[in-house]
């Protein structure tokens, strides 16, 4: 989600997408699996820290800077199928497109085929977008 590419950084100088950033920019923890140097956006306006020892660290450090109020987990397929499992996800916000990209990962594979323990609590649609959010269930 982070960069261009997968696997490990090389010297790609690539350091962040195009636009313009926003001065409320939210501290932003990259989950990685290679080593990489924090990267500060132009104007200093953020910097994205790279964290490579494990989901479990990435949400602590997310959550010491948030003061350990609530933080948001954001990625691909993959980063949720780690979450998820983990026990380490509350409330989902699922925003889903109707276009091919990447390499079709399926979200709940991995996990048993889908949520276990999550119930549907808002579903809204349009021609363009549908979001669901999934709380825990809460028997």
């Amino acid at each position: 989600m982070f960069g261009p590419i997968r696997g490990s950084w090389g010297s790609d100088p690539w350091s962040g997408g195009r636009g313009t950033i926003r001065r409320s920019t939210p501290r932003v923890f990259v989950l990685t699996h290679h080593p990489r140097s924090s990267i500060s956006m132009r104007r200093g306006t953020t910097t994205f820290p790279f964290v490579n020892d494990g989901i479990e660290a990435a949400l602590e450090r997310a959550l010491e800077a948030a003061d350990r109020n609530d933080v948001r987990v954001g990625g691909g397929a993959a980063t949720i199928q780690r979450y998820l499992p983990a026990g380490l996800t509350d409330d989902m916000h699922l925003a889903i497109v109707p276009a091919r990209l990447g390499g079709d990962e399926r979200l709940f594979d991995h996990v048993n085929g889908g949520p276990d323990g999550y119930e549907r609590v808002e579903f809204v649609s349009s021609p363009t977008v549908t979001h669901a959010r999934l709380s825990p269930t809460t028997r």
